[in-house]
């Protein structure tokens, strides 16, 4: 049962992308209200910090409040800094987006050279292949459940799946999903896993080629 209070105008504040919630504050002050991704218009912008709106607020039986029935607004005064802002967030993430499809060429590329010279498993290739399917999926699977609102996967999980070879197909998500992108913990986490999974595997590969080279 919730009741509901008349509706106003505000601002995105604060938002969280990996888990799909924000804070919006109302334009004439007063406390800010709590806001989930399905709140927002099917078919809109995907929220962003600034963005104008107006929406009625409900309350809980246990006297919480939340934001819904949001429509975006032309609030005088925003929408130059938003535009502003969106370029400039656009314009970081496509050179991150770049930047990490550069370090798969990169790794295909080495690997593709070395091979060249000596002859490795075709088994590694396919299993490269395969983890970064599965680690794909379970990075998809993840925003669907943020979005939803659902029960997430952990970033273990994530971690650990890009680790045992699937960090190709966990870029790849990342920049099309545009998922796990911009907490820095994770990301940080992230690029460790994908050093020491290519430092792994080139030391084994150093291994197998001094065992088949003749004395």
């Amino acid at each position: 049962m919730v009741a509901r209070a008349e509706r106003i105008d505000g601002v995105l504040t604060s938002w969280n992308e990996e888990r799909g919630f924000g804070f919006i504050s109302p334009t004439k002050g007063g406390k800010a209200a709590f806001v989930h991704i399905k709140a927002f218009p099917h078919g809109s912008d995907r929220p962003r910090l600034g963005m104008p709106l107006t929406f009625d607020v409900e309350f809980t039986a246990e006297g919480k409040s939340r934001a819904t029935r949001l429509r975006t607004s032309s609030a005088a005064g925003t929408g130059a800094s938003t535009k502003a802002g969106t370029k400039r967030r656009r314009g970081t993430r496509k050179k991150s987006g770049a930047l990490s499809y550069l370090v798969i060429v990169a790794f295909v590329a080495g690997y593709v050279i070395l091979d060249s010279f000596h002859p490795l498993p075709i088994w590694i290739a396919g299993f490269y292949a395969v983890m970064s399917l599965v680690c794909f999926l379970f990075y998809a699977a993840d925003k669907s459940a943020a979005v939803a609102g659902r029960w997430r996967i952990s970033e273990n999980t994530l971690l650990v799946s890009g680790l045992v070879c699937g960090w190709p197909g966990a870029i790849v998500a990342q920049q099309l999903l545009h998922h796990k992108t911009t907490k820095a913990s994770f990301r940080s986490a992230f690029w460790a896993s994908v050093i020491t999974n290519v430092v792994i595997v080139g030391v084994l590969f150093l291994g197998v080629t001094t065992n088949l080279t003749p004395a």
